[in-house]
Order: structure tokens, then C-alpha cells, then sequence
């Protein structure tokens, strides 16, 4: 890769936030104190494991406590570093400010690879970490509140919740520690797919805009739109079935870390993981061609661009060559921020990471309200709902027509429109209307200032603000 001038991903968050408060009217005091990591703490914690004391070094980073429980992921990586995990901090923060969940920015990591460690030592490894956290209050219902992220899910946040509980017994908060919980550990319905979701719902928002649409070359609805994604892992897997099996796109390429496939009448999502399950490889999967530069795919001509993998995939090497029309990224900087210029230039419409992946905090922001009101959601109004409809219902149908007879409703009809809401209905219903909310919050300052020539920086733009106005009330 040509790594000439290519920032780094901290410096590519930090070249971002300047283009954005260069715009704004701030005082360079304020500016700094947003700008800033507020606080790194780094272990290197020991776990006796093989017949022998491991060593592993972890990270929590805290970038912004404008608002408290910090917020943001845990994950698992060989490449994890301090730079890293205060770049994925200043992120959270933004992200949230975007989205309007009340919490600060934090991000945090171990340096391992999953992979290399069974079930039993992980969880070892996991306890661990978190008890050097938690000793600290960096893990805390009201001030500190981990997530899953990459390398790690559902299991881990239940091994860091129970480890919480076992520290603070009398805590009843305990499980709202931590999110991503599984269910039968105080986790809410649709967190899972929750940010594969958010990028569906950022790309139907985005469509329901044909001025936005016609930015970005392209016309109509989001049916029939050909779709390359790069990585099939949670969050590239829901974005992409969603996709396909919802809004009729087209999937024609999918690139994986051994290649990509390429479809041109379309891969079936589902049938691709399994494959991929089933031998570790996305290679002869059948009817696609095969091709062993994975990265190429992602040069591919194509209406929709999804990288959902890592971060820098998009840079200085290859910006060049990247021909879709837009680009929704799903994985946490993706574009790097020479290859952001180079595309931004060319006319690329880009919807930024900071909105486009907000589904996981923004439902996570439901499990931790779940978690503190000890209650699920749609337990108490559900039935009242359905017994409410059917009143109704049961009034039309005593109506006359005119041709003397009752009015006749579809059973389609009065299945759907009985059915009470409940935990996983209201979920997607709050996470659709904060992507809706938040995309028409960065849309108002892209078409009404002539300065803002992209939604990245009018994401930062209100991001920021809503920051600082944070600080404002606290005296700063």
C-alpha cells in the first residue's frame, strides 16, 4: 500500500474534527477540550493459563465526560493500541452527540487475538480484564459502560456483567453495567442486529431524499440498487440480508479477508454465511466467481459501497479506483481522511461512520434504560394496545355498507393491526426514528450552508455543537 502522507486513523479523526471546527465560531479553549482524550488508563494484568502466567496489556479510554456513563465497545485484536482505542473514543463521543443518546465517549480493548484461545481462557482473560476495570469504576452503571465490538459479543459483556455482580453485590443496577448482554442475561430484543440494522435504516432515510439521491448519481428507491460489502461479519451480515431480503438490492459482490465472490445477478446473503460457516471461506461458493484480491472487489462498479470490516480499507492507494456512487460506511473508519478528499473532490457522497453504524449505541442506549427500570419494554401498555384496536375493530365491522351488508376487514389486516407492540417492535421503532431524526439533523446543514460540502463534516458540525452546548451548562 502506498502509505505516502497517509495519516494514521487518529490523525485521520483529528483531520476531520479540524475541517469541521474551522467552520465553526468557538473558542480555541473549547475547541481543545472537546478535541482531547480526557483520559487513558492501560493494564497489563497476568492470567494463569497453559501451565504458565500470560501477560496481556488492555485499554479504556474515556475521551469526553460532557455527559456520564461514557460510553463505547470492548475489543478483541492483535493490533489493538492505545492510539487506536482514543481515536474509536473521540468517535463514540460525536456518534452519540449525533444521535442524542445521553452519554460521553469511551472505547476501550485488549491486544489478543480471539482465535488463538479457547472458550474456558477467554473467559479467564475476560474476568480478568474486566475486575482490573471495574476495582477502578472504568466499568459502572452511572459513570462507565462497555459494549461488544470487534472479536468480541454477547458472551463476553455477560462474563463482564456477572464479574460486576460479583463485586458489587448489592448494587441493583448491577446489569446495566454493561450492553449487549444476551437476552437471558438483561439484554433487549434486536441489540444482535441492532447496527446492521442502523445502516439499512441510514440508506432507506437517505432515499427518501431524491435531492440527496440525485447528489450521489443516482435516482429512484433503494429496489434493484447493486450493493458490494466488504466483511460478513455481524454487522456486514444483518446490513446485507436486510437489504437484499427487505428492500430488493442486489448484492453482487461480497469481499471476505480469504477473496471476494462476485454475482452479477445477485448473491443470496443467507446462503453465502452458511457457506462461509460451514468451510471457513467464502471461496466456491456456488454460482459466483472467485477472485483472490479480496480488496479489488471493493473497486468494483456498483451503485452502493459498504465497507463493514476495518479500518483504512479506503486510502491513498486505491481512492482512485473506487467507483461507486455512494458510500455508507458501516465499519469504523474505513476512509481514511487523504482518501476522504480525494473521493469528496470527485463528487462520492459519503454518509460517515458516525451515523451510519449509530444502531448499536443507540440500542444499547435501550438496553441500559431496560436494565435501570428493571422493566421490559411494552410489559405494561402491550395488551391495554391490542385490547384498545380491538374495540375498534370489532365497532367497524358492525358498520353497514351500502349495499346493506357488514363491513368485511382482511384477516391480514386485523392480524397486523391487533398485534400490540412489543420489545422488539418498539426497538426498531425507536432505533428507525433516531436514524431518521439524526440524518435530517446533518441534511439541514448540508444543503443550507454552502461551506458544508459533505455530510461528514455536517455530521461533525452538529455533533460538536451539541458538545460543546454540554460544557457550556457545566461552566466551561
Amino acid at each position: 500500500m502506498n502509505t505516502t502522507s497517509e495519516p494514521s486513523f487518529r490523525q485521520s479523526v483529528d483531520i476531520m474534527f479540524n475541517r469541521a471546527v474551522a467552520l465553526m465560531d468557538l473558542p480555541s479553549g473549547m475547541v481543545e477540550k472537546i478535541r482531547v482524550c480526557n483520559a487513558t488508563y492501560t493494564v497489563r494484568f497476568g492470567v494463569r493459563l497453559r501451565g504458565g502466567i500470560q501477560t496481556f496489556t488492555g485499554y479504556r479510554a474515556v475521551h469526553s465526560e460532557h455527559m456520564e456513563p461514557v460510553k463505547g465497545g470492548i475489543r478483541y485484536a492483535g493490533n489493538v493500541n492505545q492510539d487506536e482505542v482514543e481515536a474509536l473514543a473521540a468517535l463514540m463521543t460525536y456518534k452519540c452527540a449525533l444521535v442524542q443518546t445521553p452519554f460521553g465517549g469511551s472505547k476501550g480493548g485488549v491486544a489478543i487475538n480471539p482465535l488463538d484461545w479457547n472458550e474456558e481462557e477467554l473467559e479467564r482473560i475476560t474476568r480478568r480484564f474486566a475486575y482490573e476495570l471495574i476495582k477502578r469504576d472504568m466499568i459502572n452503571p452511572a459513570q462507565n459502560v462497555p459494549a461488544p465490538d470487534m472479536g468480541t459479543g454477547a458472551r463476553e459483556m455477560a462474563w463482564i456483567a456477572d464479574q460486576y455482580r460479583r463485586m458489587n453485590t448489592t448494587d441493583i443496577n448491577a446489569r446495566a453495567c454493561v450492553t449487549g448482554k444476551p437476552l437471558n442475561a438483561g439484554g433487549i430484543a434486536g441489540r444482535v442486529e441492532a447496527t446492521g440494522r442502523g445502516v439499512q435504516y441510514a440508506l432507506r432515510e437517505f432515499f427518501r431524499h431524491p435531492q440527496d439521491v440525485a447528489k450521489a448519481g443516482l435516482s429512484g428507491k433503494l429496489d434493484g440498487k447493486r450493493v458490494v460489502i466488504q466483511g460478513l461479519g455481524n454487522v456486514g451480515y444483518h446490513a446485507a440480508k436486510f437489504l437484499e431480503e427487505q428492500d430488493g438490492c442486489c448484492i453482487t459482490c461480497i469481499v471476505e479477508r480469504d477473496g471476494a465472490i462476485i454475482c452479477d445477478t445477485g448473491l443470496k446473503v443467507e446462503d453465502v454465511r452458511n457457506h462461509l460457516r460451514e468451510t471457513g471461506s467464502v471461496r466456491g461458493f456456488p454460482g459466483s466467481k472467485f477472485i483472490e484480491n479480496g480488496a479489488a472487489g471493493l473497486e468494483l462498479e456498483c451503485d452502493i459501497l459498504i465497507p463493514a470490516a476495518l479500518e483504512g480499507v479506503i486510502n491513498l492507494d486505491n481512492a482512485e479506483r473506487i467507483k461507486a456512487a455512494l458510500i455508507i460506511e458501516a465499519a469504523n473508519g474505513p476512509i481514511t481522511a487523504g482518501a476522504d478528499d480525494i473521493l469528496r473532490e470527485r463528487g462520492t457522497v459519503i454518509i460517515p461512520d458516525m451515523y451510519a453504524n449509530a444502531g448499536g449505541v443507540t440500542v444499547s442506549y435501550f438496553e441500559w434504560v431496560k436494565n435501570l427500570s428493571h422493566i421490559r419494554f411494552g410489559r405494561m401498555e402491550r395488551r391495554q394496545e391490542e385490547a384498545r384496536h380491538e374495540l375498534l375493530v370489532d365497532e367497524l365491522e358492525k358498520v353497514k355498507t351500502a349495499g346493506g351488508n357488514n363491513l368485511v376487514l382482511s384477516e391480514n389486516f386485523k392480524k397486523q393491526y391487533l398485534h400490540g407492540a412489543g420489545e422488539l417492535e418498539l426497538v426498531r421503532s425507536g432505533l428507525d426514528d433516531t436514524m431518521r431524526d439524526a440524518y435530517q439533523s446533518m441534511q439541514a446543514i448540508w444543503h443550507e450552508r454552502a461551506d458544508v460540502k459533505d455530510l461528514r463534516t455536517a455530521a461533525y458540525l452538529v455533533s460538536i455543537q451539541r458538545v460543546a452546548a454540554s460544557y457550556a451548562t457545566m461552566g466551561l
